[in-house]
């Protein structure tokens, strides 16, 4: 049997792997663009062949396929759906901006998977054309913005809202379990009035739960799909009925809500949905950049640092110092948001390639944004389990530290003054001695008033709880 078989498109014959299921049309794409390692991920692959599947079968309810040449896609779809044909997807990332080479792929390796179920052979294009049948109705100008909405949103809902959900749940956790532990605030990196560690990770709480309400709100642009506006928005060579009933389809096979976009022109010109969905996502690893350094610097030491938390210890730390623990936990969540945002950066830019009729950034933009998505989801999930279950609080250490902030004058202002209580404060941390110590050999107030004023439950929540 010969290595390779040859085939026609209109620019002439190409010879294509013998082994291979796909055809002329991602064979030149596959020569024309050997630029990375980079493929499109397995979501974006599965959101492909739904959008195939439902398009069979939309095409056989509206009287426009026979049933035999779209239960033969159905089938071919399906699998491609359950990642069975995954190696006949071979095109890089970094190709026309539109991905109509990946959508000619799936084209034609369903056309001659669908041919093989019907006994037919691979190339022949018979009795099941790629652009005729599995492309019917259908343009990659609105498949592909279609596969993004799809891909990302199944990502987004069935990831990294649980995955996050998850991490404010861990962090809540120890909000609760840390509220009676007493500590020194700090504002630029220096000391500031007393607060609970509770309270430090109610914050870092709230900021995940502020992040999951952004992912959720921009969901709903990724609802409207592209599917049925074909070449421009225009609908060209569709049915009336087929982006309503493709949308409804979609949404019966994923389980996810989707639409018919409002504005077909909009839904293709434009990927603002996808700049809108990046930037949430970078607004939430900027959240877990903070969380993630501020737990490292709070356990940093253990003796010589702040000292405050002691962090889950998973690994050793150094290959020449015995011993040695790092937080590795939060240098890999900083490494995750670091990517992010860098993946942010690149969709941002795509988003502003939206000539015309048409985005043509559109194969990079998908690939950092499941990316993105892919790496939140596990980035926090592990986060959540591997270091922020484990963490234990230094008590000592933080009952200390809120002892001796030189801030803690801040509550004597309203009864000495402002001027009385910086001198206080300058003493103590000039001669080393606790507040109450200074309070105490300058005479200025009783033992009694002394304990009214410094009590660190009063102090820690004047107003709120």
């Amino acid at each position: 049997m010969s290595e390779y078989r040859e085939e026609r498109d209109s620019m002439g014959p190409v010879r294509i792997p013998a082994d291979m299921l796909y055809g002329a049309q991602t064979e030149r794409a596959r020569q024309n663009f050997p630029i990375s390692r980079q493929r499109f991920d397995r979501r974006f692959l599965y959101a492909l062949g739904v959008i195939k599947r439902a398009a069979a079968e939309v095409n056989e309810d509206l009287g426009l396929l026979d049933a035999e040449r779209a239960g033969a896609i159905k089938r071919a779809a399906q699998e491609m759906i359950d990642g069975e044909l995954d190696a006949h997807f071979v095109l890089d990332i970094f190709q026309t901006g539109s991905g109509t080479s990946t959508n000619m792929n799936a084209n034609e390796v369903l056309a001659n998977r669908a041919n093989l179920i019907l006994g037919g052979e691979v190339g022949t294009k018979q009795p099941v054309h790629p652009n005729d049948h599995v492309n019917m109705g259908q343009s990659s100008n609105d498949v592909i913005p279609t596969a993004v909405h799809v891909s990302a949103l199944f990502a987004v809902e069935g990831e990294l809202i649980p995955a996050l959900t998850h991490l404010h749940a861990a962090l809540a956790a120890k909000a609760e379990e840390f509220d009676g532990v007493y500590k020194a605030g700090r504002t630029h990196l220096q000391d500031a009035t007393p607060m609970r560690l509770g309270q430090e990770f109610g914050g870092y709480a709230s900021q995940v739960q502020h992040g999951i309400g952004r992912v959720e709100r921009a969901r709903d642009s990724l609802r409207e799909l592209a599917i049925g506006g074909t070449a421009v928005g225009t609908g060209i060579n569709t049915h009336p009925e087929f982006g309503s009933r493709m949308a409804a389809k979609i949404t019966s096979i994923t389980g996810v809500q989707f639409r018919e976009a409002d504005n077909h022109f909009e839904a293709q010109a434009a990927r603002d949905a996808t700049v809108e969905m990046s930037g949430m996502l970078k607004v939430l690893a900027c959240s877990l950049m903070k969380i993630a350094n501020d737990l490292r610097w709070l356990a940093s030491g253990p003796r010589t640092g702040i000292g405050e938390l002691n962090l889950p210890e998973l690994q050793p730390g150094s290959s020449i110092m015995p011993g040695k623990v790092n937080p590795v936990m939060s240098e890999m969540l900083t490494m995750v948001a670091a990517q992010v945002i860098g993946n942010d950066a690149a969709i941002t830019i795509g988003g502003e390639r939206g000539n015309f009729e048409l985005n043509v950034m559109i194969p990079v933009m998908i690939h950092n944004l499941l990316e993105s998505i892919e790496i939140l989801s596990t980035g926090s999930h592990t986060f959540a389990d591997k270091c922020v279950a484990g963490i234990t609080a230094n008590v000592d250490r933080c009952m200390r530290n809120a002892e001796t902030t030189g801030s803690l004058s801040t509550a004597l202002a309203p009864v000495i003054g402002y001027d009385r209580a910086a001198e206080v404060a300058k003493k103590s941390l000039k001669e080393d001695k606790t507040l109450r110590q200074v309070v105490q050999e300058m005479n200025l107030m009783s033992d009694e008033e002394l304990d009214e004023i410094i009590d660190f439950a009063k102090m820690t929540a004047p107003n709120v709880g």
